[in-house]
């Protein structure tokens, strides 16, 4: 089983070896894989992920390399770094249970800020939703593991932007001072969730590691990432989106923002089918402007 070597990563692998529990058939052994984006913590994910000649991935590449080479078997993401497109020959497990989607907010209150305040994310999506309710703030990007950019508030920021799942992964939801809302904060596609990732072939293990999965958790994300893999967005692309059981099938909403937060789309859908959802909210929202908003980006990105 591998992941990356940061403490976020390693809790999610022990969260999720504690739900395998004892397993009678199989042991799992950790590997720690060092990817492109720890290697580089100064330059922007964009710049990192375009430097290892993929659109994305910072995070997750290196991993899929190391299952594709037979150095593991299983991959340990979090679902919100991996991109729509999976190389050929692995797959997704089924979804284990959810965290906390929320973005929160460490140091004072979104509304306790001064005009002016230095309020630190790395995030596209968050800078962007951030100017799109506050555009008096200035925000200052940064860059780390959870515990690095949490220390930001202690030496000049007035608050940071992190996701909720991560401080309370670390045991660190004492720190959270607020939690930002959903409707003007809706989260990355698959925030909260762990990716579990393995070969194509592996059709045992996999039937193995699905029992293990949450079928709720796993429609959710799938709804997310088809509609993120129909807006052609990635982790420099400001897309928010969340799925919600309803009925018999689920409700999608999501937020295409511009970079400078003066141009929102937000829309809502429900149905029974996540990919068919994920992808007709998506070309909803393109003819509703989103087009325009994404095609702006990218010839600034």
């Amino acid at each position: 089983m591998g992941a990356r070597g940061s403490r976020l990563a390693q809790a999610m692998v022990a969260e999720f070896l504690a739900r395998l529990g004892e397993c009678p058939v199989v042991k799992f052994k950790n590997r720690v894989v060092m990817t492109d984006g720890d290697r580089d913590r100064k330059s922007s994910l964009r710049e990192v992920s375009s430097a290892s000649g993929n659109g994305s991935g910072a995070f997750t590449n290196q991993l899929g390399q190391e299952l594709l080479e037979g150095r593991i078997d299983i991959a340990v993401h979090s679902l919100k770094d991996l991109p729509t497109a999976m190389p050929e020959g692995l797959v997704l497990a089924v979804t284990p249970p959810r965290a906390d989607i929320h973005d929160a907010v460490c140091g004072s209150t979104l509304a306790g800020l001064r005009r002016g305040a230095r309020v630190g994310t790395g995030s596209p999506r968050r800078i962007a939703q951030l100017k799109a309710l506050r555009p008096d703030l200035t925000v200052v990007p940064i860059r780390g593991n959870v515990p690095g950019r949490l220390a930001k508030v202690k030496t000049g920021m007035d608050t940071v932007v992190l996701a909720a799942a991560g401080l309370r992964r670390l045991g660190l939801e004492d720190s959270i001072t607020e939690l930002l809302s959903l409707d003007d904060f809706p989260p990355s596609p698959g925030q909260g969730a762990i990716g579990i990732q393995l070969r194509a072939t592996d059709t045992e293990l996999r039937e193995m590691l699905n029992s293990y999965g949450d079928p709720a958790t796993d429609a959710a994300v799938r709804a997310e990432r088809a509609l993120l893999a129909e807006l052609h967005g990635g982790c420099s692309v400001p897309v928010g989106a969340y799925a919600v059981p309803s009925g018999a099938g689920l409700t999608l909403t999501a937020q295409v923002t511009s970079l400078d937060g003066t141009q929102r789309v937000v829309s809502s859908t429900t149905g029974a089918d996540p990919q068919l959802l994920g992808a007709a909210l998506a070309r909803t929202m393109l003819e509703q402007g989103a087009e325009a908003i994404l095609r702006q980006i990218r010839v600034t990105v």
